[in-house]
């Protein structure tokens, strides 16, 4: 970061050079000095980060021109010095964005020095909340970030724009691996709560003796352990977003709990009375069929309604068509920036092996997949060869799909044929099968 612009607008000669000499005692401050108000302005829009601004110009008064900045650059921190203190005046100064007022003196030039310090400071906090803030809402960008272009995508996309703009409560459902977590974030970094907290909690990774504590917090001697108070999601999530990934696996007495707390928008934490009111956007998430936990006793019905909201289903990545290789380029791209690797493709051979993959881990899967091609590959294109499947999960996966138990028998034969380089003999042999079996699948055109 450059040096700090420090601007003294001073009418006393004197006194201004006083007061700049003293500024640039520090190494880091460019101080410029301006003996009235048209001179500034004419050098306003090089963006001082700090002005010290005399009440009494010749030309324009302090109140005037500090509404001039502020309706410029409202970042711009300014301090105004007057010889003469008045209360209401330093009262209304204050009221239009003054940083601070302060009297002028021969002595009160520490006090300057101090407070032109922190003046700087307080703009560069602000100056990277706002970048962060601008970061995390382009990085949450539906369409940038999110990437597809496939219909069932675009389908999630014009729920999320319906989602942003309110407060209902979102259940996510998809697959392990498809980026629900990601999804929940996007909905709250485009809403009105982006700048307050999202939490996020896995129920799943939680012992269910250990969920009520971290959801609602403790107080000191709660239980055996509990050696200081200690404040839940639920408090931490407050004014912003809370998200509970995998809400299936909450046993049902914690349903009955998390119940009451989203009727009543209020908790009370392990060995307190005291009632803490919330408000606190809900966002759920699960692999299950929440609709069939609920009829197999899992789930309690009450809570399915107090959650159902809108409903958000991520297709598996298998059927996203073409959005397979849109991420792989942009996984292998982020890749490669990152750990300083030159830019990389794939050759159409590698293109056809990542379309007939199945991904039963989804996304996930097919970042890891690609991130390790980018590294075994040599040169600039990624080839076939350089990318391996997990050949177990593939076989795992088609457990998982409606399948005749024709289609199944192909899918086993093409993939040993796969596997051992469509050596028929030894599928034929691996599966216990006549070869001729093989033949004559090939020829019907089912393999």
């Amino acid at each position: 970061m450059g040096k700090s612009k420090i601007f003294v607008v001073e009418d006393d000669v004197m006194y201004s050079k006083i007061l700049s000499h003293k500024l640039s005692m520090d190494p880091e401050f460019e101080v410029s000095v301006f003996n009235d108000g048209a001179s500034f302005l004419k050098n306003l829009h090089l963006k001082p980060d700090v002005v010290t601004l005399d009440h009494s110009l010749p030309d324009i008064t302090g109140l005037e021109l500090l509404k001039k900045i502020k309706k410029e650059h409202p970042n711009i921190q300014v301090v105004v010095l007057s010889a003469q203190e008045n209360v209401a005046t330093a009262i209304e100064l204050i009221q239009s964005g003054a940083y601070d007022y302060i009297l002028k003196d021969a002595k009160s030039m520490d006090k300057i020095w101090h407070t032109v310090h922190q003046a700087n400071e307080k703009k560069e906090l602000k100056e990277e909340v706002e970048f962060l803030t601008n970061e995390i809402s382009a990085k949450y960008n539906f369409q940038q970030y999110i990437k597809g272009s496939s219909a069932p995508m675009q389908r999630i996309f014009s729920l999320l724009e319906k989602t942003a703009k309110t407060n209902i409560t979102v259940a996510i459902t998809g697959q392990t691996g498809t980026g629900k977590e990601l999804v929940a974030k996007a909905i709250h970094f485009n809403s009105e709560r982006m700048k307050k907290p999202f939490i996020a909690i896995n129920v799943a990774a939680i012992p269910k003796e250990l969920i009520e504590s971290e959801l609602f917090g403790y107080e000191k001697g709660a239980f055996t352990g509990a050696d200081q108070a200690r404040s839940g999601k639920f408090e931490e999530a407050n004014k912003g977003t809370l998200f509970l990934d995998e809400i299936g696996e909450m046993d049902l007495n914690m349903q009955s709990k998390l119940l009451r707390a989203l009727q009543e928008r209020e908790i009370t934490r392990l060995g307190s009375n005291k009632v803490i009111p919330l408000d606190v956007r809900i966002v759920v998430a699960t692999h299950r069929d929440l609709q069939q936990e609920v009829k197999a006793g899992n789930f309690r019905e009450d809570l399915y309604y107090r959650l159902l909201g809108i409903s958000i289903d991520l297709p598996p990545l298998r059927d996203r068509g073409n959005d397979i290789i849109l991420l792989a380029r942009t996984f292998t791209t982020d890749f490669c920036t990152e750990n300083k690797l030159p830019k990389k493709d794939f050759t159409q051979e590698a293109i056809d092996k990542l379309l007939k993959y199945g991904y039963p881990g989804n996304v996930r899967e097919l970042k890891a997949v690609v991130e390790i091609a980018s590294v075994m590959s040599d040169g600039n294109l990624i080839k076939d060869t350089d990318i391996q499947f997990n050949e177990r999960a593939d076989i795992e996966d088609l457990l998982q799909e409606n399948l005749t138990l024709e289609e199944f028998n192909a899918k086993i034969i093409r993939w040993n044929l796969k596997k051992y380089n469509n050596n028929v003999l030894k599928v034929a042999e691996r599966l216990d099968i006549g070869k001729s079996t093989i033949y004559r699948m090939m020829k019907e055109g089912k393999l």
